[in-house]
């Protein structure tokens, strides 16, 4: 029996990745940036068997549930094909669990991805890079192509050979997770972005907007500016939430406490702890602040949060194989 088992941390972005040039390729229509996470892990083992299957948070998913998986699986068994392995006939089982909520706007199919990724890579046999492990897991979810990179990642535009995620050096920070709802959201992100490129009127702005801000934004890492990161982050991410609500019928993720979560990062910034937002598709908000400041605001926001925790969040390790298949 031929098994490996990874691990691989969500990322959020503070250059949100929203639309895409080709579908089937998973190729953006503009770069973005994130910080992989530290907590809210995903850990899959793919085991090679006799049919393939796929367990999720200890319940089988049939096959509607389990269809991404299988696509992502032939992917990985084409290129075994392609270099002559034997096991490019070889069906597979997927275990994984996700630490954090599923499908509610926490990057959960970033971490599942990026996990499934080198799992499913290494049980095959194939030996890959970590810019071929991101452009695989890039085909199974866009973002997830970004947790392939310790800490913080610029995610490249392009073409299928070119679109993959690179580590690029930022200021120390912290987020502070806000989690306000932990169900599925209405919408998923696929669905949300055809609905935004065909029929909000300001996606084709908001295109050229993101490949202007992402110059910026890598500068001001490049620089170690934290303030103006936590500023291109904010205001990147209500753009997105804008451009999102002028589709047709319109689309709506934020929710009333995401709003008053983003009030309260504003006055705390006001009383001179300097800290920022951001929320991907979703109502979940992460605050970034300087590390110092972390437990302050993780305090000064908890009373928002659905479960009573506003947890601190550092800059993680990027999908790696752990345990026998990590030697």
């Amino acid at each position: 029996m031929t098994q490996a088992t990874a691990r691989a941390y969500p990322n959020i972005a503070l250059v949100k990745y929203w639309g895409k040039a080709n579908e089937d390729l998973i190729l953006p229509a503009a770069g973005s940036m994130s910080m992989t996470l530290d907590d809210f892990a995903t850990t899959t083992t793919v085991t090679l068997d006799e049919t393939d299957s796929f367990s999720l948070n200890g319940a089988e998913q049939g096959e509607a549930g389990a269809s991404r998986v299988i696509a992502f699986l032939d992917l990985v068994r084409n290129f075994a094909r392609t270099a002559g392995l034997d096991t490019a006939d070889q069906n597979a089982r997927v275990v994984s669990v996700n630490e954090g909520p599923t499908a509610a706007g926490m990057a959960s199919s970033a971490s599942g991805f990026a996990a499934l990724a080198v799992a499913a890579s290494s049980a095959y046999g194939l030996e890959l890079s970590i810019r071929d492990l991101s452009r695989l897991a890039r085909r199974g979810s866009g973002s997830a192509s970004r947790s392939l990179v310790d800490r913080f990642a610029v995610w490249h535009a392009g073409d299928d050979q070119s679109s993959y995620a690179e580590e690029i050096p930022a200021p120390d920070m912290a987020m502070i997770a806000v989690p306000v709802a932990t169900g599925q959201k209405a919408v998923s992100s696929r669905k949300g972005m055809v609905a935004t490129a065909t029929t909000s009127p300001f996606y084709p702005a908001w295109v050229t907007s993101t490949e202007e801000i992402l110059k910026e934004m890598i500068g001001a890492c490049k620089d170690s500016d934290f303030t103006l990161v936590g500023e291109i982050a904010e205001t990147h991410a209500m753009r997105m939430h804008a451009v999102i609500a002028a589709s047709r019928p319109s689309i709506r993720y934020l929710s009333p406490t995401s709003l008053e979560v983003f009030d309260r990062i504003a006055q705390l910034r006001a009383d001179g702890i300097e800290t920022y937002g951001t929320a991907d598709a979703g109502p979940n908000v992460f605050a970034i602040t300087r590390p110092e400041h972390a437990e302050v605001v993780s305090e000064r926001l908890r009373d928002l949060t659905k479960d009573g925790e506003a947890k601190v969040l550092r800059p993680g390790r990027g999908a790696h194989l752990v345990g026998d298949d990590a030697l």
